[in-house]
């Protein structure tokens, strides 16, 4: 029950921060051009709270899982010479309108993000991080390909790569497709075909590869062993029970295997060497000591908005792509997260700690923006491909053609939501609560 109230209560606040950027980027350009604002809502249904302003009534309605903007004359068929009505207001100005929403959201994601790298970031997956394997799980598809820790991946079906985060990529989105790559050992370069298993609730690829690289401490659990140990984030490990720490891989092992045991570990923080004993919790072999392992990225804050840039640049092309291959059918739509899902791991990333649900906010608010600048009737993409269309016509397109247009986008939507609600059931719901299961 505490984890449930701690879902909702981080999820509403999220969404409710993402959905608040995006219909304000509607209002304010809508009222920066003289349109009537009639309403603006977080929520959908019933008005809740609110108070009037002017003409415009501001409220938090019922249902928390979006908002709106209402503008005056924006249905078709509303006919007026008021020139403030939005359908008598230039094309450009009403893209621009619609163009503000998601618009918002992508500066709202840049700016999370750049916070996060001016104060640190864990980045494990990101360019910086050399195509070079650190682990491979026993018994997973990896080790039955040949693949050994120290091999580097030169690249992936014919295509060269230079960062872990291409390689992470393409296994993940081939479930059960077979993945060629290019490895480079000492001297030699040869072939491999990997097959990555299907990850059930999600349906992605896992081919059980982890990159090299030396580990930081990039979050330290509540109430954890590393805690009571004294281990703080940034803390660099060096030394695990006297063997030197040359990757992640090598220092998971020997926690695992030191459960219940007293551990040295030799860390180095802002320059000074320490020494430090914990006592790694679990059954024997799984032992964990509740610690975050990564790459701790800080940066200056006009580096810190250029890295941002570039990251959500990364995010948009790889939305695209597992988009594309949603729609060829090369990747389950069960990938999708929905509202449950959402919450589930807007939850989580609260409990444990601020950072990690600002990160997850900016993943959500370039998704929306992704999502809307779509060419789907009713969304923001697809008002403006309409206007895009009725400017090279240089005429409006029928009133019965816009009413069917916004009909078939209602029920594309409608579809939409019903698909990724009950994938999302499917991933969250305990089995034998599902029909069929």
């Amino acid at each position: 029950m505490p984890d449930l109230l701690s879902n909702v209560v981080a999820f509403v606040f999220a969404l409710g921060v993402i959905i608040f950027v995006h219909e304000a980027g509607h209002l304010v350009v809508a009222k920066l051009f003289g349109t009537r604002v009639l309403t603006f809502s977080l929520g959908f249904g019933k008005r809740l709270w609110g108070f009037q302003r002017g003409e415009t009534d501001y409220r938090v309605s019922l249902v928390p899982l979006g908002g709106y903007v209402r503008l005056g004359g924006e249905e078709p068929g509303e006919v007026s010479d008021d020139p403030r009505e939005f359908l008598n207001k230039p094309r450009w100005q009403r893209i621009l309108v619609y163009l503000a929403g998601p618009s918002m959201n992508i500066v709202l994601s840049i700016l999370l993000i750049a916070v996060l790298f001016m104060i640190g970031i864990q980045v494990p997956m990101l360019k910086n991080v050399e195509p070079v394997v650190g682990l491979v799980v026993a018994g997973s598809r990896a080790e039955e390909a040949g693949i050994l820790p120290g091999d580097r991946v030169v690249a992936v079906d014919g295509e060269p790569v230079q960062s872990w985060e291409q390689v992470q990529f393409a296994l993940m989105t081939a479930p059960e497709q077979p993945v060629a790559l290019e490895i480079e050992r000492r001297e030699a370069r040869f072939d491999v075909e990997v097959t990555p298993r299907m990850v059930e609730k999600y349906e992605f690829g896992d081919a059980g590869l982890a990159p090299q690289f030396l580990p930081r401490v990039t979050q330290v659990f509540d109430d954890s062993p590393a805690e009571a140990a004294g281990l703080e984030v940034g803390d660099e490990l060096r030394a695990v029970a006297g063997r030197p720490v040359s990757d992640s891989a090598g220092f998971v092992e020997v926690i695992q295997q030191s459960a219940g045991e007293a551990v040295e570990l030799g860390v180095v923080r802002e320059g000074r060497p320490l020494t430090l004993t914990v006592v790694p919790e679990g059954e024997p072999g799984e032992g964990r000591i509740g610690i975050g392992l990564g790459i701790l990225q800080r940066y200056g804050p006009l580096e810190a908005v250029a890295a941002s840039v570039v990251y959500n640049i990364d995010i948009a092309r790889q939305t695209f792509a597992v988009l594309g291959k949603i729609v060829t059918g090369g990747l389950s739509a069960r990938s999708i997260s929905g509202p449950i899902e959402i919450a589930a791991m807007s939850g989580a990333a609260a409990r444990t700690g601020f950072r990690n649900l600002l990160y997850l906010m900016g993943l959500i608010s370039i998704s929306i923006a992704i999502l809307n600048l779509l060419p789907i009737p009713l969304l923001d993409g697809g008002q403006i491909f309409i206007l895009l269309i009725e400017s090279v016509r240089q005429r409006d397109l029928s009133l019965p053609v816009k009413e069917r247009i916004h009909q078939v986008g209602f029920y594309m939507i409608v579809m939409l939501m019903v698909v990724v609600l009950y994938f999302d059931l499917v991933k969250n719901l305990p089995e034998g609560l599902l029909p069929g299961s």
